[in-house]
């Protein structure tokens, strides 16, 4: 299971009922944020995403985007946590990330770890890993995306059957990509066990104007999490400060062919009317809508593609 929940989807300062840029994302044990603005650790503990955090990814250094860091520490200091922390940001941030770290913060019982990315560099997990991925903001950035492992195709029991295998530890050894024997024959995994089927993916733009690179990250992505800064009546703002208005962050979504779109980093203005962003983008993507604080989203696998059923000739040649 792959859980995001929205800390914070305002741009630049918090109003009454959003905060800055955060964003948590757990995959089955892994928990990590994508930013971590001002007042993330008592969103945390709003929204319940838990403290047992093993990655801080910041996209870059604008200040409603890393300044929670301090704050995150010191809770976490005083939880008693000792398990290392990894804080990744971009390019040219180690500097202002270390300087964050000690803000404030009178002891850490726990490493941190500081690592900066270019685009195209990926940190590895269990199972999947994160990608920092080129954006364009007018500064160091970079956008992130999760993306898993393939996984093995299913396992065809009938045919196993069929082939004489018996059930049990043999179909596992199958399955893991190992041949068998039985009955003097060696069976491969490939005669028993379907095509590969890809992982999922999460896509964050971070801030940035509507790009190429992050069009290619997303493409056939489970989510995309992408800067609506704006609406389209100021697009020529969107354009000088390098962000997105609602509407190209959909088009960007439709030609991606993504599955689900959801715009944050909303200006002020629209934090008491997002609907007039979710109707701007869904104009060109029916579905895309504004996160809000405290939003939750469950991205499980998609449903296997069913087979297309062969035709017979007498089928093939009728209208």
């Amino acid at each position: 299971m792959i859980r995001v929940t929205f800390l914070g989807t305002v741009a630049s300062r918090p109003t009454v009922g959003r905060n800055v840029s955060g964003i948590a994302v757990q995959r089955e044990g892994d928990l990590f944020l994508w930013d971590c603005g001002e007042g993330t650790q008592r969103q945390m503990m709003r929204f319940q995403t838990g403290f047992q955090v093993r990655a801080v990814f910041v996209t870059h250094l604008h200040a409603d985007h890393f300044l929670g860091i301090p704050g995150l520490l010191r809770t976490m200091a005083l939880q008693g946590r000792q398990e290392p922390l990894a804080l990744y940001g971009p390019r040219g941030s180690a500097k202002v990330l270390r300087q964050a770290v000690h803000l404030g913060v009178d002891r850490i019982a726990f490493a941190v770890e500081i690592r900066e990315l270019s685009a195209g560099d990926a940190v590895s997990f269990s199972g999947f890993q994160v990608m920092a991925v080129e954006v364009d903001h007018g500064t160091q950035a970079v956008g992130y995306a999760l993306k898993e492992a393939m996984r093995p195709g299913r396992f065809q029991v009938e045919k196993a059957r069929a082939l004489g295998i018996p059930e049990g530890p043999l179909f596992g050894k199958l399955h893991r990509g190992e041949a068998v024997e039985v009955g003097g024959r060696w069976i491969q995994p490939q005669e028993v066990v379907g095509a590969p089927r890809p992982g999922r993916l999460v896509v964050y733009s971070g801030d940035t104007l509507p790009t190429r690179s992050v069009l290619e990250a997303a493409r056939g992505a489970d989510l995309l999490i992408h800067d609506a800064t704006f609406g389209e009546e100021e697009v020529e703002r969107a354009r000088e400060t390098a962000h997105s208005t609602a509407l190209q962050a959909a088009r960007l979504a439709r030609e991606a062919g993504v599955e689900r779109l959801v715009l944050t980093h909303i200006s002020a203005r629209y934090a008491d009317a997002p609907h007039l962003l979710a109707e701007e983008a869904a104009q060109v993507f029916p579905g895309a809508r504004v996160a809000f604080d405290g939003l939750t989203l469950e991205i499980g696998y998609r449903p296997d593609p069913v087979p297309a059923s062969r035709s017979t000739p007498a089928e093939a040649g009728t209208a």
